[in-house]
């Protein structure tokens, strides 16, 4: 049987349909390689996006490493210091003005993350002070205040402006940040478990006193002690958060021209309540102290920081005796032993004695100190110890080391 004949129209029709199934096929695959072709430029810059933003926190921790270290070094009594951080060699970054610090990058050379330029621009990583809405003051953040961040008290707030960089992508973040402020649980400028017996013109005052109180202030008149003396201190003192002058478990007496000042009172003997130990004074458990003091040591790079002094390894056995002259120191001094401070010694911050306590000569200590002792705490001379929580707080943030951020956005 033949087959049926097929016609040249019939053909051509095929053909046609062919053509067009072969076309629409096409269109279909350019769509599709078209749209995996987007898809993979939106994943690539989401990713680079990411990355940036990654850039960008790695800048925030090298600033807040930098003012950790202390090397990002601004006054917090001048509103317009600026600390940039340069991703440039040492010896390269370019010159600022007189408020403001440069340094170079800590990163290893030849592969810097791109969160700062090696010239001056809008994407140096840059420390900077909160400022009031005048812009004449440092804000500060005080927990015990409301509003908590205040131009008077408590810790200064950093502002780092970081801005990260990964090809064509960038994501600029600030953050506001304060060093770790410490729980000391202060019963007063002086306070100790054995008696107090003030000499001469010894001064002891209570009220709280600001971070920035001069050195030396603080002998010019204001309350009469134990001994009947006068002083004053009223013209740096905050208007809050007053302790008495001297506190102790035993006696306290007075001689001369010394004098105590404080609230409810400037001297509180016969107390109960001391610490169990130093760990106490800081809210921590024992552990968690020794673990934050470090090593003991009787040879410290200097009177700043975090000092243990100690001759051996065993714990509040006292068995060390340290006098300090001509030094000037803050931070957090623990004795394991005996302290003796003459003439000429300067101290921010808070001291923790665990043996016996004597200070005589024109020594002054801003901020706090704590005696365990074993018969009685002499306070000869010139001294003076004026009680502040801003001193304590600072000098402890500054060298104790963390961070604690007030705010956090993307700009």
């Amino acid at each position: 049987m033949k087959p049926a004949n097929v016609s040249q129209g019939e053909r051509g029709f095929a053909l046609v349909v062919s053509m067009l199934v072969l076309l629409v096929l096409t269109l279909l695959g350019l769509v599709i390689m078209a749209g995996a072709s987007m898809n993979r430029g939106l994943t690539g810059n989401d990713q680079r996006m990411r990355e940036s933003l990654n850039v960008a926190e790695a800048g925030l921790g090298e600033a807040m490493a930098r003012i950790r270290t202390q090397e990002a070094l601004m006054d917090p009594a001048d509103p317009n210091d600026v600390c940039q951080i340069f991703n440039a060699p040492a010896g390269s970054v370019p010159t600022l003005g007189s408020d403001s610090t440069a340094l170079a990058t800590g990163q290893p050379a030849g592969s810097y993350l791109q969160y700062s330029t090696a010239t001056k621009g809008p994407n140096v990583l840059t420390i900077a002070w909160k400022k009031n809405p005048a812009g004449t003051a440092v804000m500060r953040y005080d927990a015990t205040r409301n509003p908590a961040v205040n131009s008077s008290t408590g810790l200064p707030v950093y502002v780092i402006t970081s801005t990260g960089r990964v090809g064509q992508a960038t994501r600029t973040v600030v953050s506001e940040v304060i060093q770790k402020p410490s729980n000391v649980l202060a019963k007063a400028g002086l306070a100790s478990d054995v008696p107090i017996q003030f000499v001469g013109n010894a001064i002891v005052c209570g009220y709280n006193h600001r971070g920035d109180t001069p050195y030396d202030d603080g002998k010019n008149g204001r309350n009469s002690g134990p001994g009947g003396g006068i002083y004053d201190c009223i013209d740096n003192e905050t208007g809050s958060g007053n302790l008495p002058g001297a506190w102790s478990t035993g006696s306290i007496s007075g001689g001369g021209a010394s004098g105590s000042s404080g609230s409810p009172a400037g001297i509180m003997p016969n107390q109960t309540g001391y610490y169990a130990g130093p760990w106490e004074a800081f809210g921590l458990g024992q552990a968690d102290y020794y673990s934050w003091l470090g090593a003991p040591t009787t040879s410290p790079p200097s009177w700043n920081g975090i000092v243990y002094y100690d001759g051996n390894s065993t714990t509040q056995d006292r068995s060390s005796n340290l006098a300090l002259h001509s030094v000037d120191g803050e931070g957090f001094l623990y004795v394991d032993g005996d302290l003796r401070c003459n003439a000429g010694f300067h101290y921010k911050g808070l001291i923790y004695v665990e043996g016996d306590f004597n200070i005589n000569g024109q020594a002054w200590i801003l901020g706090g100190i704590i005696v365990k002792g074993v018969t009685q705490i002499q306070a000869n001379g010139g001294m003076t110890i004026l009680y502040s929580s801003d001193a304590i707080n600072q000098s402890l943030a500054k060298y104790g080391g963390q961070f604690v951020t007030l705010s956090w956005r993307e700009r």
